[in-house]
């Protein structure tokens, strides 16, 4: 029987032994050469995955010094680079104006019996403190700012990054764009480089720098708030006869005193002039992401000229009243729809009668916009100065021309 031959054979069990020394001696080599690669693949990952001689991985002997600018290496980019170029430039703005209010016993004054007690008071002033921002911009000392900042102040102190303090002088300001120019009696001073505010891509991302609620003053530093560029050429509705046009928007937080501080991109040049927030409502005077800068190629024009003659004049008088062109009025000058704003009344010898404006007249654009309401119009003609054209395309009797004339100062 088979079983029998195989235990009976002398041959067979001896290459039985052979065979199992055999297996033993090969899974002896296969363990160390398991242990030896997982030694050699251990110390790959451990050590950072590059021996090779200059590479940057952090050694087990490297000195710390050496470590924390390794780790501080990696966490720069090209915003904290802008932040550091700029923020010696920046500055926080101290104001006072006077302003006079009236006192709340005045109401007496018509009244015989209490006006032997009150007599006539005159109006009262108070000195009123505000707060802004602003930046260098030459390394003799002129600063830029809002007009809404320090236009109507009697006293301006400047704060310096160095922790300086100087007494800054107005040289001049434009109430209707909002810009104004001061001055420092300081040299050699670090200032910002104005970029090139058409070449602002929408999505960029921008820095915001300023003094919002005053934090400059505690420890001479402006605060920094990061966001993209939303929208560009904006017009804004906004305080009175200003000329919000050509406004950068953004949704880098912008503050109470953050007015005059510059928008800058992640170059370091600054594209813009932080000047005005939408908040949530009456309850609310925060930053809810909607910031506004002036567009810095529009405050370079007005600056210049603030430095050369002091102001922008603008003592002209066009001569005319507008309305907005309703249903109403559309149907009864015969316009398909209302477009523009109709003249309601016009000056006799004004600048406006003398170039041939008559009431009924709808004005459709002016000086190249187009114009959908009352406020289109006034943009335009609240942002132009003494010796600028006004052309003006107009609709009369259902046919289009074009009415054009000089504003020259008022006499």
């Amino acid at each position: 029987m088979l079983n029998s031959i195989s235990e009976s054979n002398p041959l067979s069990k001896e290459s039985t032994g052979n065979s199992l020394m055999l297996k033993k001696f090969l899974m002896t080599i296969a363990f160390f050469a398991l242990l030896a690669t997982g030694i050699t693949i251990g110390k790959y990952f451990f050590s950072g995955g590059n021996n090779e001689p200059g590479s940057n991985a952090v050694q087990g002997n490297q000195p710390a010094g050496d470590i924390n600018k390794s780790i501080t290496d990696t966490r720069e980019n090209a915003i904290t680079r802008a932040v550091k170029k700029i923020s010696p430039a920046i500055v926080g703005i101290n104001v006072e104006e006077v302003r006079e209010y009236q006192d709340p016993f005045s109401f007496f004054d018509n009244d015989p019996f209490f006006k032997q007690f009150f007599g006539n008071r005159p109006p009262q002033k108070q000195i009123v403190k505000g707060l802004g921002s602003g930046f260098i911009i030459s390394s003799d000392g002129y600063i830029l700012t809002n007009d809404h900042v320090a236009g109507n102040a009697t006293k301006i102190s400047v704060t310096l990054t160095s922790g300086e303090t100087i007494e800054a002088k107005m040289i001049g300001t434009d109430k209707n764009s909002d810009v104004a120019v001061l001055k420092i009696d300081k040299s050699n001073l670090e200032y910002a480089k104005l970029g090139n505010s058409d070449d602002v891509i929408i999505g960029e991302w921008v820095i915001a720098l300023g003094n919002p609620f005053g934090l400059f003053e505690i420890n001479d530093k402006p605060t920094v708030t990061v966001g993209v560029v939303s929208a560009t050429d904006m017009k804004v509705n906004a305080d009175g006869n200003r000329v919000y046009k050509d406004m950068i928007q953004t949704d880098a937080s912008i503050n109470t005193g953050n007015s005059g501080g510059p928008l800058v991109n992640a170059e370091g040049e600054v594209i813009g002039m932080n000047t005005i927030i939408y908040t949530g409502g009456q309850f609310s005077s925060g930053s809810i992401g909607v910031g506004f800068s002036i567009s810095i190629n529009r405050v370079k024009k007005i600056m210049e000229e603030i430095k050369t003659k002091g102001k922008i004049e603008r003592t002209f008088n066009v001569g005319f009243r507008i309305q907005a062109v309703d249903e109403r009025i559309a149907k009864y000058l015969g316009l398909d729809v209302p477009v523009g704003v109709v003249v309601t009344d016009v000056q006799r010898g004004g600048l406006s009668s003398e170039a041939g404006l008559k009431p009924e007249d709808v004005i459709i654009e002016a000086n190249g916009e187009k114009i959908r309401n009352e406020q289109d119009l006034i943009f335009v003609i609240n942002d132009l100065e003494d010796g600028d054209m006004l052309n003006m395309k107009i609709i009369r009797n259902k046919n289009e021309s074009n009415i054009s004339f000089e504003l020259k100062p008022s006499k």
